[in-house]
């Protein structure tokens, strides 16, 4: 992890919120964030939605009611969060939740603009799986 340094902060304390779909993190400089499991979600490090390079980002739908399952430990220097549509590639290191803190709210207007201009939106989308079945 590029950004890990002696004095990148840390968490000291990280508390799901089930109910409210919310992590909080307490970082060792004293700040804590919040973030809603959607957020985490639409933004993972993960290639399946960051793509190998800029510009081929994947953009994440229906995951407003997504949940986090499971939180492990990656050494003494990230967390890889289990999602409840079942995606868990994505390392969240230290440096990169102390940065989406404090970027948060312009992540995520710029998620919300670019959910508009796709003309998708953060619902589950539900799919009729009706089949015909013709009869001879």
């Amino acid at each position: 992890m590029a950004g890990l340094t002696q004095d990148t902060p840390y968490p000291t304390e990280i508390k799901l919120h089930q109910k409210s779909r919310v992590l909080d993190i307490t970082f060792s400089d004293g700040k804590t964030f919040q973030f809603p499991c959607e957020f985490l979600r639409v933004y993972s490090p993960s290639a399946e939605v960051r793509g190998h390079g800029p510009g081929q980002e994947v953009l994440q739908t229906g995951k407003k009611m997504i949940n986090i399952s499971k939180i492990e430990p990656v050494g003494h220097y990230a967390i890889q969060l289990n999602f409840t549509d079942g995606h868990n590639t994505g390392i969240y290191s230290w440096d990169l939740l102390y940065d989406y803190g404090l970027n948060q709210d312009k992540m995520w207007q710029r998620y919300l603009q670019r959910m508009e201009e796709a003309g998708v939106s953060r619902e589950q989308e539900t799919t009729s799986h009706a089949t015909t079945h013709s009869c001879k």
